[in-house]
Protein backbone atom coordinates (compact mmCIF):
# COMPACT_ATOMS: atom_id res chain seq x y z
CA UNK A 1 0.00 0.00 0.00
CA UNK A 2 1.26 3.41 -0.92
CA UNK A 3 1.65 6.07 1.72
CA UNK A 4 -0.54 9.15 1.66
CA UNK A 5 0.76 11.70 -0.83
CA UNK A 6 1.36 15.21 0.50
CA UNK A 7 0.42 18.20 -1.65
CA UNK A 8 3.35 20.06 -3.22
CA UNK A 9 4.87 22.54 -0.74
CA UNK A 10 3.58 20.71 2.36
CA UNK A 11 6.35 21.18 4.96
CA UNK A 12 4.87 18.90 7.61
CA UNK A 13 7.47 16.47 9.03
CA UNK A 14 6.64 12.84 9.56
CA UNK A 15 7.83 11.19 12.79
CA UNK A 16 10.95 9.63 11.23
CA UNK A 17 12.06 12.94 9.80
CA UNK A 18 11.54 14.65 13.16
CA UNK A 19 13.58 12.05 15.04
CA UNK A 20 16.38 12.26 12.46
CA UNK A 21 16.41 16.05 12.66
CA UNK A 22 16.46 16.02 16.47
CA UNK A 23 19.35 13.56 16.48
CA UNK A 24 21.25 15.76 14.07
CA UNK A 25 20.72 18.81 16.27
CA UNK A 26 21.84 16.86 19.34
CA UNK A 27 24.92 15.59 17.56
CA UNK A 28 25.70 19.13 16.44
CA UNK A 29 25.41 20.32 20.06
CA UNK A 30 27.81 17.64 21.28
CA UNK A 31 30.20 18.30 18.42
CA UNK A 32 30.10 22.03 19.11
CA UNK A 33 30.86 21.46 22.83
CA UNK A 34 33.76 19.16 22.02
CA UNK A 35 35.05 21.60 19.42
CA UNK A 36 34.94 24.45 21.93
CA UNK A 37 36.93 22.37 24.38
CA UNK A 38 39.43 21.30 21.74
CA UNK A 39 40.14 24.90 20.73
CA UNK A 40 40.14 26.41 24.23
CA UNK A 41 42.07 26.20 27.48
CA UNK A 42 40.99 23.90 30.29
CA UNK A 43 42.05 24.66 33.86
CA UNK A 44 42.58 22.21 36.69
CA UNK A 45 42.25 24.14 39.96
CA UNK A 46 43.90 22.73 43.04
CA UNK A 47 43.22 23.95 46.57
CA UNK A 48 46.78 23.48 47.79
CA UNK A 49 50.22 24.99 47.02
CA UNK A 50 52.15 24.09 43.90
CA UNK A 51 54.85 21.48 44.30
CA UNK A 52 52.88 19.24 46.64
CA UNK A 53 51.17 15.92 46.21
CA UNK A 54 48.41 17.39 44.05
CA UNK A 55 50.91 18.58 41.48
CA UNK A 56 52.36 15.08 41.23
CA UNK A 57 48.99 13.98 39.89
CA UNK A 58 47.55 17.02 38.12
CA UNK A 59 50.53 18.09 36.03
CA UNK A 60 51.32 14.71 34.42
CA UNK A 61 47.62 14.23 33.66
CA UNK A 62 47.34 17.76 32.24
CA UNK A 63 50.25 17.02 29.92
CA UNK A 64 48.59 13.84 28.69
CA UNK A 65 45.21 15.57 28.17
CA UNK A 66 46.69 18.47 26.24
CA UNK A 67 45.56 18.39 22.62
CA UNK A 68 43.06 15.60 23.36
CA UNK A 69 40.63 17.16 25.78
CA UNK A 70 41.52 20.80 25.12
CA UNK A 71 44.14 22.72 23.20
CA UNK A 72 45.87 23.48 26.50
CA UNK A 73 45.28 22.02 29.94
CA UNK A 74 46.73 24.19 32.70
CA UNK A 75 47.10 23.62 36.44
CA UNK A 76 46.49 26.52 38.79
CA UNK A 77 46.51 26.68 42.60
CA UNK A 78 43.72 28.48 44.45
CA UNK A 79 45.18 28.20 47.92
CA UNK A 80 43.44 28.90 51.20
CA UNK A 81 40.74 27.89 53.69
CA UNK A 82 41.78 24.25 53.62
CA UNK A 83 40.94 23.91 49.93
CA UNK A 84 37.57 25.70 50.14
CA UNK A 85 38.66 28.66 48.00
CA UNK A 86 39.32 26.37 45.04
CA UNK A 87 36.04 24.55 45.63
CA UNK A 88 34.05 27.79 45.65
CA UNK A 89 35.88 29.08 42.56
CA UNK A 90 34.96 26.03 40.50
CA UNK A 91 31.39 26.04 41.84
CA UNK A 92 30.89 29.49 40.25
CA UNK A 93 32.47 28.53 36.92
CA UNK A 94 30.63 27.94 33.66
CA UNK A 95 29.57 24.27 33.28
CA UNK A 96 31.39 23.87 29.98
CA UNK A 97 33.93 21.26 31.06
CA UNK A 98 36.83 23.69 30.89
CA UNK A 99 37.02 24.30 34.66
CA UNK A 100 38.00 21.24 36.70
CA UNK A 101 38.47 20.88 40.45
CA UNK A 102 41.12 18.57 41.85
CA UNK A 103 40.57 18.13 45.56
CA UNK A 104 41.22 15.63 48.39
CA UNK A 105 38.33 13.95 50.12
CA UNK A 106 38.30 16.20 53.21
CA UNK A 107 36.71 19.33 51.62
CA UNK A 108 34.05 17.22 49.92
CA UNK A 109 33.29 14.50 52.49
CA UNK A 110 34.58 15.73 55.86
CA UNK A 111 34.00 19.50 55.92
CA UNK A 112 30.22 19.18 55.41
CA UNK A 113 30.21 17.37 58.75
CA UNK A 114 32.39 19.89 60.59
CA UNK A 115 31.35 23.35 59.33
CA UNK A 116 27.99 24.64 60.52
CA UNK A 117 27.74 26.85 57.45
CA UNK A 118 29.42 25.74 54.25
CA UNK A 119 29.03 27.77 51.07
CA UNK A 120 28.85 24.72 48.80
CA UNK A 121 27.15 21.34 48.63
CA UNK A 122 29.53 18.64 47.34
CA UNK A 123 26.70 16.68 45.72
CA UNK A 124 24.37 19.44 44.50
CA UNK A 125 27.00 21.91 43.23
CA UNK A 126 29.37 19.46 41.52
CA UNK A 127 29.48 16.40 39.33
CA UNK A 128 32.12 13.81 40.32
CA UNK A 129 34.28 12.89 37.31
CA UNK A 130 36.68 10.33 38.77
CA UNK A 131 38.99 9.58 41.64
CA UNK A 132 42.64 9.53 40.62
CA UNK A 133 44.68 8.23 43.58
CA UNK A 134 44.37 7.04 47.16
CA UNK A 135 46.93 7.43 49.91
CA UNK A 136 47.36 6.63 53.56
CA UNK A 137 48.61 8.58 56.55
CA UNK A 138 51.53 7.58 58.70
CA UNK A 139 52.44 8.31 62.32
CA UNK A 140 56.14 9.15 62.24
CA UNK A 141 58.66 9.89 64.95
CA UNK A 142 61.72 12.07 64.67
CA UNK A 143 64.70 12.89 66.90
CA UNK A 144 62.37 14.61 69.37
CA UNK A 145 61.19 11.18 70.53
CA UNK A 146 63.51 8.73 72.35
CA UNK A 147 65.15 6.24 69.99
CA UNK A 148 63.70 3.26 71.85
CA UNK A 149 60.16 4.27 70.83
CA UNK A 150 59.59 2.00 67.82
CA UNK A 151 55.87 1.11 67.87
CA UNK A 152 52.51 2.73 68.45
CA UNK A 153 52.29 1.08 71.87
CA UNK A 154 55.72 2.51 72.75
CA UNK A 155 54.57 5.99 71.75
CA UNK A 156 51.38 5.83 73.80
CA UNK A 157 53.30 4.57 76.83
CA UNK A 158 55.77 7.45 76.45
CA UNK A 159 52.94 9.97 75.93
CA UNK A 160 51.19 8.81 79.09
CA UNK A 161 54.41 9.21 81.07
CA UNK A 162 55.19 12.59 79.50
CA UNK A 163 51.85 14.41 79.18
CA UNK A 164 53.39 17.86 78.71
CA UNK A 165 55.34 16.64 75.66
CA UNK A 166 52.61 14.39 74.26
CA UNK A 167 51.83 16.32 71.11
CA UNK A 168 51.55 15.42 67.44
CA UNK A 169 51.82 17.69 64.43
CA UNK A 170 49.25 17.81 61.63
CA UNK A 171 49.31 19.79 58.37
CA UNK A 172 45.92 21.41 59.06
CA UNK A 173 43.27 21.56 61.76
CA UNK A 174 40.00 19.80 60.95
CA UNK A 175 41.58 17.60 58.29
CA UNK A 176 41.29 13.82 58.03
CA UNK A 177 44.80 13.64 59.54
CA UNK A 178 43.56 15.62 62.55
CA UNK A 179 40.60 13.28 62.99
CA UNK A 180 42.93 10.28 62.79
CA UNK A 181 44.77 11.71 65.80
CA UNK A 182 41.53 12.45 67.67
CA UNK A 183 40.30 8.90 67.01
CA UNK A 184 43.58 7.52 68.38
CA UNK A 185 43.34 9.69 71.48
CA UNK A 186 39.75 8.64 72.16
CA UNK A 187 40.39 4.93 71.53
CA UNK A 188 43.59 4.78 73.61
CA UNK A 189 42.46 7.00 76.46
CA UNK A 190 45.84 8.75 76.35
CA UNK A 191 45.61 12.58 76.17
CA UNK A 192 47.34 13.87 73.03
CA UNK A 193 47.69 17.48 71.92
CA UNK A 194 47.27 18.27 68.21
CA UNK A 195 49.55 21.00 66.85
CA UNK A 196 48.25 22.34 63.50
CA UNK A 197 50.71 23.63 60.89
CA UNK A 198 50.16 25.55 57.69
CA UNK A 199 50.93 22.63 55.41
CA UNK A 200 53.06 19.52 55.33
CA UNK A 201 56.39 21.22 54.55
CA UNK A 202 56.78 23.24 57.80
CA UNK A 203 55.52 20.24 59.79
CA UNK A 204 58.10 17.97 58.20
CA UNK A 205 60.87 20.46 58.98
CA UNK A 206 59.91 20.53 62.67
CA UNK A 207 59.66 16.75 62.99
CA UNK A 208 63.06 16.32 61.35
CA UNK A 209 64.47 19.04 63.60
CA UNK A 210 63.07 17.50 66.78
CA UNK A 211 60.82 20.49 67.61
CA UNK A 212 57.80 18.17 67.74
CA UNK A 213 58.05 14.46 68.62
CA UNK A 214 55.69 12.91 66.06
CA UNK A 215 53.51 13.83 63.12
CA UNK A 216 50.53 12.38 61.33
CA UNK A 217 51.41 13.05 57.72
CA UNK A 218 50.56 11.99 54.20
CA UNK A 219 52.76 8.98 53.50
CA UNK A 220 54.32 10.40 50.34
CA UNK A 221 55.59 13.48 52.18
CA UNK A 222 57.61 11.48 54.72
CA UNK A 223 58.39 8.34 52.69
CA UNK A 224 61.93 9.37 51.58
CA UNK A 225 62.87 10.21 55.18
CA UNK A 226 61.46 6.95 56.54
CA UNK A 227 63.41 5.01 53.94
CA UNK A 228 66.60 6.91 54.77
CA UNK A 229 66.14 6.27 58.50
CA UNK A 230 65.77 9.93 59.50
CA UNK A 231 62.20 9.25 60.60
CA UNK A 232 60.60 6.16 62.16
CA UNK A 233 57.20 5.02 60.93
CA UNK A 234 55.19 3.77 63.91
CA UNK A 235 51.87 2.99 62.19
CA UNK A 236 49.86 3.60 59.04
CA UNK A 237 46.22 4.68 59.17
CA UNK A 238 44.80 2.55 56.36
CA UNK A 239 42.87 -0.66 56.81
CA UNK A 240 45.67 -2.66 55.18
CA UNK A 241 49.42 -2.22 55.22
CA UNK A 242 50.82 0.10 52.62
CA UNK A 243 52.70 -1.56 49.75
CA UNK A 244 55.25 1.23 50.13
CA UNK A 245 55.92 0.41 53.80
CA UNK A 246 55.02 -3.28 54.07
CA UNK A 247 56.86 -3.74 57.37
CA UNK A 248 54.90 -1.01 59.16
CA UNK A 249 51.73 -2.31 60.85
CA UNK A 250 48.38 -0.54 60.69
CA UNK A 251 46.78 1.11 63.70
CA UNK A 252 44.12 -1.61 63.54
CA UNK A 253 46.77 -4.31 63.80
CA UNK A 254 48.14 -2.60 66.89
CA UNK A 255 44.89 -2.75 68.81
CA UNK A 256 42.73 0.03 67.32
CA UNK A 257 40.44 -1.89 64.99
CA UNK A 258 38.07 1.02 64.34
CA UNK A 259 40.77 3.29 62.92
CA UNK A 260 40.99 2.87 59.17
CA UNK A 261 41.49 6.15 57.34
CA UNK A 262 42.59 6.44 53.73
CA UNK A 263 42.11 9.57 51.66
CA UNK A 264 41.48 10.02 47.95
CA UNK A 265 42.17 12.73 45.41
CA UNK A 266 39.45 13.34 42.85
CA UNK A 267 38.25 15.49 39.97
CA UNK A 268 34.94 17.36 39.89
CA UNK A 269 33.24 19.76 37.46
CA UNK A 270 30.44 22.27 38.11
CA UNK A 271 26.85 21.04 38.26
CA UNK A 272 25.01 21.08 34.91
CA UNK A 273 28.14 20.14 32.97
CA UNK A 274 26.86 17.94 30.11
CA UNK A 275 26.99 14.21 30.81
CA UNK A 276 28.84 13.50 27.57
CA UNK A 277 31.56 15.97 28.60
CA UNK A 278 31.93 14.30 32.01
CA UNK A 279 32.21 10.87 30.39
CA UNK A 280 34.70 12.09 27.79
CA UNK A 281 36.95 13.58 30.49
CA UNK A 282 36.65 10.40 32.55
CA UNK A 283 37.66 8.25 29.59
CA UNK A 284 40.66 10.40 28.72
CA UNK A 285 41.86 10.42 32.35
CA UNK A 286 41.59 6.62 32.45
CA UNK A 287 43.70 6.32 29.29
CA UNK A 288 46.29 8.76 30.67
CA UNK A 289 46.52 6.89 33.98
CA UNK A 290 47.33 3.62 32.22
CA UNK A 291 50.76 4.90 31.14
CA UNK A 292 53.39 2.77 32.96
CA UNK A 293 55.63 5.77 33.63
CA UNK A 294 52.72 7.60 35.28
CA UNK A 295 51.95 4.65 37.58
CA UNK A 296 55.65 4.33 38.42
CA UNK A 297 55.88 8.03 39.29
CA UNK A 298 52.87 7.72 41.59
CA UNK A 299 54.52 4.82 43.40
CA UNK A 300 57.64 6.85 44.07
CA UNK A 301 55.43 9.31 45.92
CA UNK A 302 53.40 6.80 47.93
CA UNK A 303 50.28 7.15 45.78
CA UNK A 304 48.11 4.34 44.46
CA UNK A 305 46.10 4.91 41.25
CA UNK A 306 42.33 4.60 41.55
CA UNK A 307 40.25 5.37 38.48
CA UNK A 308 36.47 5.10 38.82
CA UNK A 309 33.48 5.81 36.62
CA UNK A 310 31.53 8.97 37.48
CA UNK A 311 28.83 6.79 39.05
CA UNK A 312 31.29 4.79 41.15
CA UNK A 313 33.03 7.94 42.33
CA UNK A 314 29.73 9.59 43.26
CA UNK A 315 28.82 6.56 45.37
CA UNK A 316 32.16 6.76 47.17
CA UNK A 317 31.69 10.48 47.93
CA UNK A 318 28.23 9.82 49.36
CA UNK A 319 29.50 6.89 51.44
CA UNK A 320 32.36 8.98 52.87
CA UNK A 321 29.97 11.81 53.73
CA UNK A 322 27.86 9.38 55.74
CA UNK A 323 30.85 7.63 57.33
CA UNK A 324 32.42 10.82 58.68
CA UNK A 325 29.20 12.05 60.30
CA UNK A 326 29.24 9.86 63.44
CA UNK A 327 33.03 10.10 63.72
CA UNK A 328 32.90 13.90 63.84
CA UNK A 329 29.97 13.83 66.25
CA UNK A 330 31.85 11.49 68.63
CA UNK A 331 34.81 13.89 68.83
CA UNK A 332 32.67 16.97 69.44
CA UNK A 333 34.84 18.91 66.98
CA UNK A 334 33.39 21.89 65.14
CA UNK A 335 35.36 23.92 62.62
CA UNK A 336 35.53 27.70 62.80
CA UNK A 337 34.17 29.78 59.94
Amino acid sequence: MRGTQRPPGDKTMDRRQFVAAAAAVGAFGITRTAAAQASGNAFIFSGFPAGGMGDQVARPLAERLRGKYAANVLVEAKVGAGGRIAVEHVKRASPDGLTILQIPSSPMALYPNTYRKLTYDPLADFIPVTSTVTYTFVLTAGPGLPAEVRTLADFLKWAKANPKQASYGIPAAGSALHFTGMMLEKASGVPLQAVPYKGGAPLLADVLGGQIPVSISVLGEVLPHVRSGRLRALAVSSGQRSPFLPDVPTMAEQGFKDIAVQEWLGWFVPARTPAETVQRLNTLVREAMQAPEFVEALGRNGLQPLHQSPEEFARMVRADLQRWGPIVKATGFSAEE
